[in-house]
């Protein structure tokens, strides 16, 4: 293996989201990992120095800012394939997930999830059109495929009829080490974004797949049934797509004690915010993976998530797994959480040694044997 382009579309300087930080943690690690490799990055926009890893990191820019399912198609289909012909490379490599059809050279995608196709209704009409109409195909050109679960290879198997043989799994990662927060540090988190109260949170964007709104009905009915002193702070962009949750917060009783916080930055505030609260509620619909779960279970956070799609796999004996569809679930498990010390205690002891199983070491590991074809 001489040279590796990659699509490095989501590698925005202070705006890495889930496929971001996917890409960032990898890239990084392949990079340093394989000095003999020339890896061509090929981006949309001008790029961050910060990501470009090493001196053998070849950065291009490609006309136009592919942010449309009209400009993807521009973007992969006829930017892309000239810039190939040019680097010649021995595959690309996409994290997340878009392929070019209009080149022969081997592409080996990321394929995350395909929540698309189940909830398609979740997304505005182009956007679903582009995605139910072009991973298929993606998927059938791929020279091997890359997911992050064992459900999410099961899911695309089933649903794009590819022989399973032909996926690799790669789990997502997180660091090894523990986030340790004092006492007093805690405290100050909690004067700083709750009024000094304990609280609950979800952590990620505001798309209607992650169930905020059942989530939100919950804590209103623990709020009622229990009258505990509690907030629930959000931590996440929205988007045009996230209007109905603002309609149901403003539809609560306690609507005063949920608190939105917006995106959250550096990565550090958001731990700190894990460490100091009583659980982290992370109850979707819809996951090929859930990184928030493990994130909160490394900053010694007690997880409530879903017992659906990969959540199990990623939160094993470690969360309480509650039906997504169920009020009446989750409101039971805020009340455990707050009622029972001892839940919250087992919960973070278990959670310490569950996250230790994922790490981006071995997911960087995974991937290169894959691209190099190495079994």
């Amino acid at each position: 293996m001489k040279k590796v382009a990659v699509n490095t579309r989501l590698l925005l300087k202070g705006r890495l989201e889930g496929l971001g930080i996917f890409e960032h943690e990898v890239l990084q690690r392949l990079v340093r990992s394989h000095p003999e490799v020339e890896f061509h990055f090929i981006f949309d926009r001008p790029y961050d120095a910060d990501f470009i890893y090493g001196p053998n990191v070849v950065p291009h820019v490609l006309f136009p800012q592919a942010r449309h399912p009209f400009l993807f198609i521009w973007w992969f289909d006829y930017s892309l394939p000239r810039l190939l012909r040019k680097i010649k490379p021995d595959v690309f490599f996409s994290p997340d997930g878009y392929l070019c059809l209009r080149t022969s050279v081997k592409q080996i995608p990321v394929i995350h999830d395909i929540n698309f196709f189940h909830y398609p209704s979740y997304f505005p009409f182009w956007v679903r059109w582009y995605y139910n109409t072009f991973f298929p195909q993606f998927a059938k050109k791929a020279e091997r495929i890359i997911t992050i679960s064992e459900f999410s290879k099961k899911d695309i198997a089933k649903n794009y009829r590819i022989d399973p043989s032909k996926i690799e799994v790669a789990y997502n990662g997180v660091g090894q080490e523990a986030f340790q927060l004092l006492p007093e540090e805690m405290e100050k988190t909690r004067q700083k974004y709750s009024g000094g109260k304990p609280y609950f949170i979800f952590i990620g964007a505001l798309y209607p797949r992650k169930n905020l709104e059942h989530q939100l009905k919950a804590f209103d009915r623990f709020k009622e049934r229990t009258g505990a002193d509690v907030k629930f702070l959000v931590a996440g962009q929205s988007y045009p797509e996230s209007e109905s949750i603002f309609e149901t917060h403003q539809n609560l009783k306690f609507k005063k004690d949920i608190i939105f916080l917006g995106r959250v930055e550096p990565r550090t505030e958001i731990d700190k915010l894990l460490s100091s609260s009583l659980a982290l509620s992370y109850v979707s619909n819809f996951e090929g993976f859930g990184l928030p779960v493990l994130e909160a279970m490394q900053c010694n956070t007690a997880v409530i998530t879903s017992a659906t799609t990969s959540l199990p796999e990623v939160g094993g004996e470690a969360a309480i797994l509650v039906d997504p569809a169920s009020i009446e679930e989750i409101e039971y498990a805020y009340e455990k959480i707050f009622m029972d010390t001892d839940l919250r205690r087992s919960l973070i002891e278990k959670g310490n040694l569950q996250f230790k199983k994922f790490n981006w070491d071995e997911t960087a590991k995974r991937i290169w044997a894959t691209l190099v074809e190495e079994k």
